[in-house]
């Protein structure tokens, strides 16, 4: 029993929380800042203001997560954010393929819960700062609504992953809102002068079907003229969810300070919106449906962007520049909207698509006049125009994993994260980012400490690409296909495939590559070949003079002939892909990116890859083999396809795939990391969109792990991960380690990125 008299006043409980670092937002930035950090051995306190964590993800906004493979309307290839952020994707997708927003709610509590240096602290608001110095902030206070508890926290560093940047704007860092005009950063995409306007922030609705009739009666706020919205003939009764991501409203208002005022107008809309998709009587499909859920909060785009020591910019985006202080990439479009969101008459956004990912610098995660304060989210260092690429979820998610990472190497040497950069010290940072799974392009991760690189390697088999047999697909040639083929310099095989035509007809087959050995935008042609048809199957052969100038996928392309059907295999293999020259409006893809004037973007055509269960590989056989999938690959630091795919793969015909690995001299073995293939090209979209697959088809399910003498240290069954990490009970001395697994599948031989031993 509690009783107290009654006096003047009472004080708010009040507690103490002492951290090494203290991240303030729990949406996907912030999770993945707390993850990273945690697992360096940092004390964390993880403060979100909302009941459950995800942010634009969870269940309150209920937007999917994506960032450079862009819903694979783009021709980024296999450019899924590693690290942490596959980490999420990959085990939503094994336990949430449906998109269940609730049950990804309970896999990012599970993944903070699960982790013992976290403290978490749900709903629960920071609104004061304090600082001893003008530079650096001591402690911030916070309150709890739920448990009525003033907080105290302090730390030596701080992350600010609020989405509005709270931390940072009541600390005094510098920040901006608005686009800066064209002058600033020579971005030819950012206006003649700078303005005040913003992206929006959108709400969403899901229906159910009931089975039986239901009748609407709207709100009295709900939008009365639905024509006002200058797209309202776009809204049907199929459509719910993200997929209405242009709803959108409040760029011209202050998207902090305003965003109750914005809520409540995109309220009317949706409400307005339903009203009109029952009542209307346009939508008899409509009748049995049921509004089940409405947002309750707004999903914001824009608001305050933070200066680091770099700006990105459009130029970095556009023309792929390079960092040495690289601690990730982006690979979604510069995308824009109009300020006045569903009530403008422009398109609901403008996406303009790079040729190739993109670097993003350390500088631009972290304050340049606090600093002890690590950004993460949407508010890093970038321009507008940058930041429209910039602030998509995994983007945000893979930069926060550096930032919590950072943290931690910045108490190891007691510096400021500035001092990590101005000492020399990020490529440490990068080193311990790729042992932990990320992919930062062009920084190979270093033998070091494992044990593998002093080694001999062998497998039972290698896969060699001679052939890749007809299956039961037979497709015409609708849209363009091209074959990407992982090619070493020299010589290009001899091609022989069977081409079925409705009558007499021409194919017109070309060879082509990227301007840059590591893109897959093919916009160099280096032959042409036309081959005449007869009706009926035609055998034919395709020899070409040209030579691959350097390692790189080549694209052995067919051109658009309706009149011509081409087969394909079942077989899919890691590191093979087709695609195919189609249009995907959901990410601005018509086919070819055509800028109507000078904005500082490419013009190039899109060739992108279909979803399972489509997408199989084009048959065909060789001439001579195509080298390229040796047990060596294990240890070459890239744990995915880049100019080649980067992996062992055992021939389909191998009963039994294993790979041994022998030393010299005894080593002690105490830990074992393996790498598998979980389909860095698919998005794994987080909600709404379901998905055929549990596991990635590519993905060993089955293996183990022995000594010399034959002892199991190790057996797996059913994996479905990226990255498996094994520590033995105690450590093992010996010659020999052997890796033996199952085939994934009959249409899927056995493949693997990495596999490392260390003694610790």
């Amino acid at each position: 029993m509690e009783w107290n008299p009654g006096v003047e006043n009472r004080s708010l409980y009040t507690e103490t929380l002492q951290a090494d670092l203290v991240v303030v937002g729990g949406g996907i930035a912030g999770v993945c800042a707390a993850l990273a950090a945690a697992r360096e051995q940092l004390q964390v306190v993880l403060v979100q203001d909302r009941p459950v964590l995800g942010g634009n993800a969870s269940s309150e906004v209920r937007l999917w997560i994506l960032g450079a493979t862009s819903h694979m309307g783009n021709n980024n290839r296999w450019a899924r954010e590693g690290g942490i952020v596959d980490e999420i994707l990959v085990e939503n997708m094994y336990r949430n393929p449906e998109g269940n927003a609730v049950v990804f709610d309970a896999i990012l509590l599970d993944k903070v819960w699960a982790e013992p240096n976290i403290r978490l602290l749900l709903n629960t608001a920071v609104f004061q700062v304090h600082k001893q110095e003008a530079d650096s902030i001591s402690r911030l206070d916070a309150f709890c609504s739920q448990n009525q508890t003033l907080y105290h926290l302090q730390a030596p560093l701080f992350v600010d992953a609020s989405g509005d940047g709270l931390v940072g704007f009541l600390a005094g860092a510098a920040f901006r809102m608005g686009a800066e005009p064209m002058e600033e950063f020579g971005e030819k995409f950012a206006p003649s002068k700078e303005y005040g306007e913003l992206l929006g922030h959108s709400l969403y609705f899901y229906t159910r079907d009931t089975g039986k009739p239901v009748t609407f009666v709207p709100p009295s706020f709900a939008l009365q003229d639905i024509t006002s919205i200058p797209r309202f003939r776009s809204f049907n009764a199929r459509d719910y969810g993200c997929r209405l991501w242009w709803i959108e409203y409040g760029g011209r208002l202050h998207t902090v300070r305003e965003t109750e005022t914005i809520k409540w107008e995109l309220w009317k809309v949706v409400y307005g919106v339903w009203n009109h998709i029952k009542n209307s009587g346009e939508f008899p499909e409509a009748a049995h449906l049921t509004l089940e859920w409405v947002g309750t909060i707004p999903g914001k785009r824009e608001s305050r962007r933070f200066e680091g020591d770099y700006m990105l910019r459009q130029q970095d985006i556009v023309e792929q520049r390079m960092h040495a202080d690289a601690i990730g990439y982006g690979g979604w479009s510069i995308d824009l909207h109009p300020a006045d969101g569903v009530f403008s008459e422009k398109p609901g956004c403008n996406q303009w698509h790079s040729k190739g990912i993109y670097q993003i610098p350390f500088r631009c995660i972290y304050s340049r006049n606090i600093r002890n304060l690590l950004l993460a989210g949407r508010g890093i260092s970038a321009s507008h125009v940058a930041f429209g690429s910039s602030r998509v979820m995994a983007t945000c998610g893979l930069l926060a994993q550096a930032a919590g990472t950072a943290a931690a190497l910045c108490l190891q040497h007691q510096q400021h994260p500035a001092g990590l950069w101005q000492r020399g010290l990020v490529p440490e940072l990068q080193q311990q980012l790729l042992k932990r799974g990320v992919y930062i392009p062009g920084v190979v991760r270093r033998g070091g400490d494992d044990l593998v690189q002093q080694a001999s390697l062998s497998a039972s088999s290698e896969f060699q690409l001679t052939q890749l047999p007809e299956g039961s697909v037979l497709k015409k040639l609708d849209h363009a296909v091209a074959q990407l083929l992982p090619m070493q310099p020299g010589p290009i095989p001899v091609f022989r495939l069977n081409a079925w035509a409705d009558s007499k007809t021409e194919l017109c087959v070309e060879w082509r590559i990227s301007q840059r050995p590591d893109n897959y935008t093919p916009e160099c042609l280096l032959e042409s070949l036309r081959i005449p048809l007869q009706p009926g199957n035609n055998e034919i052969s395709l020899s070409f003079r040209a030579t691959m100038p350097h390692q790189a996928y080549g694209f052995l392309t067919f051109l658009r002939n309706p009149a011509i059907s081409m087969r394909y295999t079942d077989l899919r293999v890691t590191g093979l892909l087709s695609v195919f020259n189609q249009v995907n409006p959901s990410v601005s893809n018509y086919g070819f990116q055509q800028p109507s004037e000078d904005i500082g973007v490419d013009a190039f055509a899109f060739w992108c890859p279909e979803r399972r269960p489509g997408g199989h590989n084009l048959a065909f056989s060789a001439s001579a083999p195509i080298h390229v999938f040796a047990a060596e690959n294990l240890r070459n630091g890239t744990d995915r396809p880049t100019t080649q795919p980067n992996a062992w793969v055992a021939s389909p015909d191998d009963k039994n795939p294993t790979v041994t690995i022998n030393w010299n001299e005894p080593q002690t073995i105490r830990s074992i990391e393996l790498c598998f293939d979980t389909d860095f090209d698919h998005p794994m979209e987080s909600v709404l969109m379901g998905h055929p697959e549990r596991v990635m088809p590519f993905c060993i399910r089955s293996y183990t792990l022995e000594d010399e003498a034959g002892n199991i240290l190790a057996s797996v069954k059913d994996n479905y991960t990226t990255r498996n990490c094994i520590t033995l009970p105690q450590a093992v001395t010996t010659r020999q380690l052997v890796f033996r697994c199952q085939h994934p599948s009959e249409q899927a031989p056995a493949a693997l990125f990495a596999i490392r031993c260390f003694d610790h």
